[in-house]
């Protein structure tokens, strides 16, 4: 049987040129979520990307302006296919506490590679997302950017999300700030496990990071009831 191909569109104020359309613009998404996963964004140039992939510098500046564009376009991606994820887990679950159930596992549980993507490795955006991922909105052109629409599949992620809990509790008052402090403390604790283990819970094989949403989630839904 053939694997199933998926396409996650993104955005194109994202991107200059559809990296997606060439065998170049795959080449530089995938080796600058490497290269970024390996020195840090800050340390990541275009110029230390095109002598990655041998390629002039000039030739990714055709397709992302800046190294920011390019985050916001990984980013982007990402949020998208975490959401492609989360509507594929649902389908067909009538109970809304079960898909509840799923979509607390996508949103904090680490990412193994499916093999979907030839030219995107999840496992590596994945930690791409988790270390340098705040970077694309922690910045003073925020209002900007969210204008043009670069944090819309975020967006609609903890939305499909918030509607969840509002369906098990209407009258739960923050379902947006439960489901952002999810995905944000299910990154960060992940980011602590590995960098600052005393500020966190999670032991090794266990889904702690899991197991601890998913009991934060419905214990807080059901005891701001009235």
């Amino acid at each position: 049987m053939e694997n199933l191909q998926i396409h996650i569109k993104v955005s194109p104020e994202t991107f200059l040129k559809d990296p997606n359309a060439s065998d170049l613009g795959r080449k530089i998404v995938s080796a600058s979520i490497s290269l970024i996963n390996e020195l840090g964004f800050e340390a990541f140039t275009f110029k230390k990307l095109g002598i990655n992939i041998g390629s002039p510098e000039s030739s990714i500046y055709r397709y992302f302006e800046s190294k920011h564009m390019l985050l916001i376009y990984l980013t982007y991606w990402y949020w998208s296919w975490v959401e492609y994820k989360l509507v594929f887990a649902i389908t067909n679950i009538k109970s809304t506490k079960q898909r509840l159930e799923k979509a607390i596992i996508i949103l904090t549980k680490t990412v193994e590679e499916d093999g979907l993507f030839s030219h995107i490795n999840e496992t590596l955006l994945d930690r791409v997302v988790m270390n340098e991922g705040v970077k694309s909105y922690h910045i003073k052109e925020i209002d900007e950017e969210n204008e043009k629409g670069y944090f819309k599949v975020y967006k609609r992620v903890v939305k499909r999300v918030s509607d969840m809990i509002l369906e098990l509790n209407p009258k739960y008052k923050y379902p947006n700030m439960l489901v952002s402090t999810v995905v944000e403390g299910a990154l960060m604790q992940r980011f602590f496990a590995e960098h600052l283990p005393a500020l966190t819970n999670i032991e090794k094989g266990k889904c702690n990071v899991t197991k601890f949403y998913n009991e934060l989630v419905f214990s807080v839904i059901n005891l701001h009831d009235d």
